[in-house]
């Protein structure tokens, strides 16, 4: 959903127009499929980072018009509220120095985004959910000045019949809160994984990235807090899911396909699959209709940006004006510093080529519905979740079925993939001493409010200071 639209009231006409358009390209998409017209180009990794603007105490700022007109860099964008801001990276081959050459780049821009923010009173923050975030923060004043939030807001307003959106998340405490617009989804910022594949593969990793979910989500988990509560180890996953909670079409808008979720089922011969029940199960949210060719999927790929599935089909061009096929993975939550980041890239990476490339395809030894449940528990509870894995009847820590069979695996599919074996064994590293000592950014954020209480302020000041040091989390001090 990243173009801007330019208008944001739609009428009946304009919704029956890019339905129309929205079926032709989907069909054209199709076709493609069957003659497979994609790129050849394989594991091209992007990346997306979804940060927050602070002030000098640490307090979330909206200030995102003015950081990014001084900023003036093509690369950094704004999101949905005027807090945040967005870092993206050129797509980069998955081989050789890649990994590092990623970090020096995200490095880069991070670098100068802080100082420019420095020159404006700010800084930069990279964490899931700000523990001293308030609720009254996330008003229409505050959000960014772009037509498609606007007009994301009425519509999902409208499909809700004007019913406030509800947050009922049971964690290690209780939140219970209403709230009158989708602000609520800009309390949470992620660092999205972009995974350019073959079509003749993007079955088996698109699978692939639903597996690893479950693993990955808990190695990362850095939102334990939202509004004054201890909610779960990854607080993003369930507040997103009920920040837009907008279900299918008609009397389904309340029922149990909804835009943000986990999502159906396995992809299984193709992942038009997954463009189709956007089509037949998703009323169209943003009616903006584009004169272009069908063969641009404008309209294909607009839509299919309002689902925000947490592993994501996206269609984009390589540079020649070929189609290509990416999975955006969206489970990540942002920070705690830019090295663990790039650890967890690393563990994605690594852990999604294995399992694609597997002789026996993982999907036909674990059940879809089993795979969700993994992702929720392991959401919930994060390093502390019981998995249950491939092997028959085998379920048990996390932390074990990490340390003694995923690293190994990921390790198998960076090698696999040719990157460098010194850069391999250093970003797995920091996994396998984060998951040894127990410390992700979530523990450590629990672990700091017990010892000094429930000062949020003094949460927030000390999680920049130790991330302002660059050293990866399961380092930091309480």
């Amino acid at each position: 959903m990243g173009q801007e639209i330019h208008d944001s009231r739609f009428s009946q006409h304009d919704f029956a127009r890019f339905s129309q358009r929205l079926t032709q390209e989907t069909e054209l998409l199709g076709q493609w499929f069957k003659d497979g017209h994609f790129s050849r180009r394989h594991c091209v990794a992007g990346f997306e980072l979804e940060t927050w603007l602070v002030d000098r105490q640490i307090q979330p700022l909206a200030d995102n018009e003015r950081f990014l007109t001084v900023l003036a860099d093509p690369m950094v964008s704004p999101e949905l509220s005027c807090f945040n801001v967005e870092l993206n990276t050129p797509a980069l081959a998955l081989q050789g120095k890649a990994l590092s050459s990623i970090h020096h780049h995200l490095q880069q821009t991070w670098e100068h985004c802080e100082q420019v923010a420095q020159s404006l009173g700010e800084h930069m923050l990279m964490i899931g959910i700000p523990a001293n975030l308030q609720e009254k923060q996330l008003c229409l004043a505050n959000m960014s000045k772009m037509l498609r939030y606007r007009a994301l807001n009425e519509q999902v307003l409208r499909l809700r019949q004007g019913k406030p959106l509800l947050l009922d998340i049971e964690g290690e405490e209780h939140l219970h809160l209403s709230h009158q617009d989708v602000m609520l989804e800009s309390a949470a910022t992620s660092f999205q994984l972009h995974l350019q594949v073959a079509e003749p593969y993007a079955v088996r990793f698109y699978n692939a990235s639903l597996i690893a979910a479950a693993p990955v989500v808990a190695v990362s988990a850095n939102s334990p807090f939202a509004f004054g509560k201890d909610l779960w180890a990854e607080t993003r996953i369930p507040l997103f899911e009920q920040a837009v909670d907008v279900g299918g079409y008609d009397g389904a808008a309340f029922g149990p396909i909804k835009r943000v979720s986990f999502g159906s089922g396995y992809a299984r011969e193709s992942l038009f699959e997954l463009y189709e029940e956007n089509l037949q199960h998703y009323p169209v949210l943003l009616a903006e209709t584009s004169e272009s060719e069908a063969s641009h999927m404008d309209h294909v790929r607009l839509h299919n940006g309002t689902i925000w599935r947490w592993n994501r089909p996206l269609i984009g061009f390589d540079e020649d004006g070929t189609p290509h096929l990416r999975i955006e993975h969206r489970v990540i939550p942002a920070g705690p510093s830019l090295v663990d980041a790039i650890a967890n890239a690393a563990f994605y990476y690594g852990l999604v080529q294995y399992l694609a490339t597997a002789d026996e395809a993982p999907e036909s030894r674990l059940a879809f519905a089993t795979v969700r449940d993994n992702f929720a528990s392991a959401a919930r509870y994060g390093l502390r979740a019981h998995l249950h894995w491939l092997e028959e009847g085998y379920h048990a820590p996390i932390r074990e079925l990490i340390l003694q069979q995923l690293l190994p695996q990921a390790e198998q599919g960076l090698i696999q993939l040719q990157l460098d074996k010194t850069e391999i064994n250093y970003y797995l590293g920091i996994i396998r001493q984060r998951v040894d000592s127990g410390q992700n950014g979530s523990q450590w954020q629990r672990d700091f409010v017990s010892i000094h209480g429930r000062d949020w302020t003094a949460l927030m000041q000390a999680y920049y200071r130790q991330q302002q040091q660059q050293s990866p989390v399961h380092l930091w001090e309480l």
